[in-house]
Formats: C-alpha cells, sequence, structure tokens
C-alpha cells in the first residue's frame, strides 16, 4: 500500500481502541488478514525498529516507514519470483535478493541466518520468511551500526554490550 489516505484508513481500522497507535498483537492481526503470517516475536521486532518514540507501540508517521520497508521487500521479492515463476525464493536467490538490499554477508552468517529463518526447513522462502529475516537483518545492522562510532566495519564488544546486542535484535 502506497497511497497515504488508504494507509490512514487502514491504520485507523487496526487502531480498534483509537489511540492513534496499534501493539504488535493489533499488527499481528492485520498481517494475517492480508495473508502474511509472522510469529508475534517477528511483529514485536517490528515495532522495535521503526518505534522512533520507544513507547511500545506504533503511530501512524512510523507505521508509514515500516511500509516502505516492506514494500521495499515486497518488491524485490516480486522481481526475482516474477523472473523465476516459482511463487518462493531458495537460498540462492534470498543470497542475490539480500545482496540487491545492501546486506553482504559471508557464507557462514547467511546460511546461519537463513537456517533460523526457513520456518518449514526446506531451502524455500515465502514473502513472510523473507520479511522476518530482512527484519532481523536490518535490526542486527542497526544495532551494529550504533557501536561502530568510527563507521570502520568492526567493533569491539565486552559481554554486557555483546548480551544487550543479541537481545535486542531477537526474534
Amino acid at each position: 500500500m502506497e497511497n497515504k489516505a488508504i494507509l490512514r484508513e487502514w491504520f485507523e481500522r487496526v487502531d480498534s481502541e483509537k489511540t492513534g497507535s496499534i501493539t504488535a498483537t493489533q499488527l499481528k492481526s492485520a498481517f494475517a488478514i492480508g495473508n502474511l503470517e509472522f510469529p508475534l516475536s517477528v511483529v514485536q521486532q517490528m515495532i522495535r525498529m521503526y518505534d522512533f518514540d520507544r513507547n511500545g507501540s506504533m503511530s501512524f508517521e512510523e507505521f508509514l516507514a515500516l511500509n516502505k520497508f516492506l514494500i521495499k521487500v515486497s518488491r524485490l521479492l516480486s522481481t526475482l519470483n516474477s523472473n523465476r515463476n516459482r511463487g518462493f525464493l531458495g537460498t540462492d536467490d534470498v543470497f542475490e535478493a539480500l545482496n540487491k538490499i545492501g546486506f553482504s554477508l559471508d557464507s557462514p552468517a547467511f546460511y546461519t541466518a537463513c537456517e533460523s529463518f526457513d520456518q518449514k526447513k526446506n531451502g524455500r522462502f515465502q514473502l513472510d520468511d523473507f520479511i522476518s529475516l530482512c527484519i532481523f537483518l536490518q535490526s542486527a545492522r542497526n544495532m551494529f551500526n550504533a557501536f561502530d562510532t568510527a563507521k570502520q566495519g568492526r567493533v569491539t564488544l565486552d559481554l554486557n554490550q555483546f548480551v544487550y546486542c543479541t537481545a535486542s535484535c531477537r526474534i
């Protein structure tokens, strides 16, 4: 969805309590109506990723930022699917797609991440699997960048910082 008025209408329907923000549970239910089945933990991570005011819920403006990310990922997946006409992505496709959106991972990191987000463990990624993986990687990148203040592509963490990072990126 790209039209702001349509998105506003959709958001207001999801915001059943009329608070001006939506919770992870409300967002998960809304995704399910659109045939996107995300675990609650992934939806919570989406909210954490775009919860700019850190209040634990998602305002309309925060939702617009999430929507922009989801459209970008969805378009990429559609392009790859239409080229291959399979309805899913294999691991080679996932690798190519991640590189196209700026996630350049080495083989061990890539395959470990794929194993974690391939829900059916069959090497086939549906849209919701791929989005979940992208949400995790974007969260991990955001956390890494917060520690990489010199922008050198390397960080040194003590145990407390490592625990903080992994807990913050959990899905």
